[in-house]
C-alpha cells in the first residue's frame, strides 16, 4: 500500500463533493488506504428546524440537549453517512459507513458542560479501522463518540466536532496525510491572502495573534495533533474540482502544514 490518507469532508462542502468522491475511488484503486470523516451540521440544523426545534451555538459548537443529540445521530450517522457510502460504492469504490460509537472507535468526555452532550476525544481505538483497511474498505465515519462515564439515565454517546476527530484518527493511524476539505482556500493571513505553508509553531503564533480564528481554530489544532505523528496536513477548498487529487499529487493548493 502507498500510505494512509485521512480526509475530512466539511459539511459546507457536502453539496460540492462529486469530484471528491471520484478522487477517493481513484486513490483507493491506486493503492492508498483512505479514512473519511464527514460533517453535516447544516443538514442537522435543517432537520431540527423542520421539527420546530431551535438550535444555538457557543464558540461555534452546537449546544446539544437530549432531543438534539437524537437528531444529530439520525442525520449524521444515518442520512448523511449512508448517502456518502452509497455514492462512493456507486462510483466503483468500496466503502463502509460507521460512527465513532461503532467498535468503540472513539471515546470522549464532556469537558464543557454548558454545551450539553458534546464530547472531546479522549481515546482512539483503531482495531476496527485497521481491519476494514486491511480488507480493502474506506471507512466513512460520522462524528459521534462513546461516553463511557454516562449515568444510567443519560446518553451513551456524544456529539463531537469532526475536525478534532479527523486529527486524532490521523495521529492514531500515523497517517501520511490529513486533508481538510472546507469552503475557504486555506489559512489566510491578516490581509486575507492564502498562506501556502506553515509549521506547527507558526500555526500557534497565528492562533495567539487572532489571525486564525473561528471555525479555522479546530482545524488548526487538529493539524497540530496530527503533526505529532509526522503527518502532513492540507487545508484546501473542497469546492474546487479534484482538490483532493491535487494535494496528493503535491500541487500548490490551499495551506500545507508540516513539522518543518
Amino acid at each position: 500500500m502507498k500510505g494512509t490518507i485521512v480526509v475530512k469532508i466539511g459539511g459546507s462542502t457536502l453539496g460540492n463533493h462529486d469530484t471528491t468522491l471520484e478522487d477517493l475511488v481513484r486513490l483507493q484503486q491506486e493503492g492508498f488506504w483512505l479514512v473519511v470523516v464527514h460533517g453535516g451540521g447544516d443538514r442537522v440544523s435543517e432537520w431540527l428546524a423542520r421539527q420546530g426545534h431551535s438550535t444555538s451555538f457557543v464558540d461555534g459548537e452546537r449546544v446539544t440537549d437530549g432531543s438534539t443529540l437524537e437528531m444529530v445521530a439520525a442525520v449524521l450517522a444515518g442520512l448523511v453517512n449512508k448517502q456518502l457510502v452509497a455514492q462512493i460504492n456507486s462510483l466503483g469504490g468500496r466503502a463502509v459507513g460507521l460512527s465513532g460509537v461503532d467498535g468503540i472507535l472513539l471515546e470522549g468526555e464532556i469537558r464543557r458542560p454548558e454545551l450539553g452532550y458534546v464530547g472531546e476525544i479522549a481515546r482512539v481505538n483503531t482495531a476496527l479501522l485497521d481491519s476494514l483497511l486491511e480488507v480493502g474498505f474506506i471507512p466513512v465515519i460520522a462524528p459521534l463518540c462513546s461516553w463511557s462515564r454516562a449515568g444510567k439515565e443519560e446518553a451513551l454517546f456524544l456529539n463531537v466536532n469532526g475536525d478534532p476527530v479527523a486529527g486524532e484518527i490521523a495521529r492514531a493511524l500515523k497517517a501520511e496525510r490529513l486533508v481538510f476539505l472546507t469552503d475557504v482556500e486555506g489559512i489566510l493571513d491578516e490581509r486575507g491572502r492564502r498562506i501556502s505553508s506553515l509549521t506547527s509553531e507558526q500555526v500557534e503564533e497565528l492562533i495567539n495573534s487572532g489571525v486564525i480564528s473561528g471555525g479555522m481554530i479546530p482545524k488548526a489544532r487538529a493539524a497540530q495533533r496530527a503533526l505529532e505523528a509526522r503527518c502532513v496536513v492540507h487545508i484546501v477548498d473542497g469546492r474546487q474540482p479534484h482538490a483532493l487529487l491535487a494535494v496528493t499529487q503535491n500541487q500548490s493548493l490551499g495551506t500545507r502544514i508540516s513539522s518543518g
